[in-house]
């Protein structure tokens, strides 16, 4: 559901996401992070950036680990090095792909708010789960009902 649109009926939602802003749209080119990233930096997804090394897991050209070249927000696609095809005047083209079928295997960190933009993340994410730790302790815990001592 786009989280800026009060509305839960199916029409809205898709006019909102066809319909968004630029700047909203960068939300939608969010991808996934490799195992190993996930563990370094206690993130489980970002936007995709140009410079950003992926490994594209879905689709003809499954398999492919590649730079992204381009980001296009306007389509919510991107384009890999390695996934063109060949049009029939011979031209090479890079071939679009969706963000949700590439996994993200390596960071271009040269951008600071980037760094700052996983940091916060990160903390929103340790802070959830602590939470989320806290409330499992809370339901363990025995309550007591009119003298009797009660489960839940």
């Amino acid at each position: 559901m786009i989280n800026w649109v009060k509305s839960h009926h199916p029409r809205k939602q898709r006019k909102a996401y066809f319909n968004a802003p630029l700047h909203k749209r960068q939300k939608f080119v969010t991808a996934p992070l490799s195992k190993e990233l996930q563990r370094q930096y206690g993130v489980k997804r970002l936007p995709v950036r140009k410079g950003d090394t992926v490994l594209i897991v879905r689709g003809d050209f499954k398999g492919i680990k590649g730079k992204v070249i381009k980001v296009d927000l306007n389509r919510v696609r991107i384009y890999v090095e390695g996934a063109t095809i060949k049009k029939p005047n011979g031209e090479v083209v890079y071939y679009p792909i969706h963000p949700s079928k590439v996994v993200i295997v390596d960071l271009d960190l040269s951008d600071a708010r980037r760094k700052e933009l996983i940091e916060r993340k990160r903390k929103m994410r340790e802070e959830f789960l602590k939470k989320l730790q806290e409330a499992k302790q809370k339901a363990r815990e025995v309550i007591v009902i009119g003298g009797g001592e009660e489960k839940k």
